[in-house]
């Protein structure tokens, strides 16, 4: 089985539990300590991993950077719903989180970014199962 981790470096572990159980992820405490959480957001496939800088720090020689200042990475994740897409936006706002850009919405795909506490993007969108499936012109021709 194939499973993906995505790091990320933070600055305050509790707050990025908070910002990331009210996004509607869960906690694995089998995988979390004082120095990192392991946050499930498709068991058994998916999750990520919330490091304390310095604890990231020692995974690589190259200096991490900020990303509030310089992001290098968005994650995308896509949704059973455009509800579930704006429930999950609203639970990070009001844990901290910040929405800087309008959300987008191209008739088959639904958008909308988020930006945890540390900068990190987050991307939560909601796709059209016609248009995820057979692509966006499929989607058009059953709306026609």
């Amino acid at each position: 089985m194939t499973s993906m981790f995505v790091n990320l470096p933070v600055t305050d572990l509790d707050r990025a539990k908070a910002f990331y159980t009210a996004i509607g992820f869960t906690i694995n405490p089998l995988f979390t300590d004082h120095n990192a959480a392991c946050v499930v957001v498709e068991e058994d496939h998916s999750a990520f991993m919330l490091l304390v800088r310095e604890y990231f720090q020692t995974f690589t020689e190259l200096p991490l950077g900020d990303p509030a200042v310089n992001p290098s990475v968005s994650t995308a994740i896509f949704l059973d719903s455009r509800e579930a897409v704006d429930a999950s936006v609203a639970g990070g706002v009001s844990a901290g989180g910040a929405e800087a850009q309008p959300a987008s919405d191209y008739g088959f795909m639904y958008q909308r970014q988020l930006t945890d506490p540390d900068g990190n993007i987050i991307e939560f969108g909601y796709m059209d199962p016609v248009a995820a499936a057979q692509g966006p012109e499929a989607f058009m021709k059953q709306q026609a």
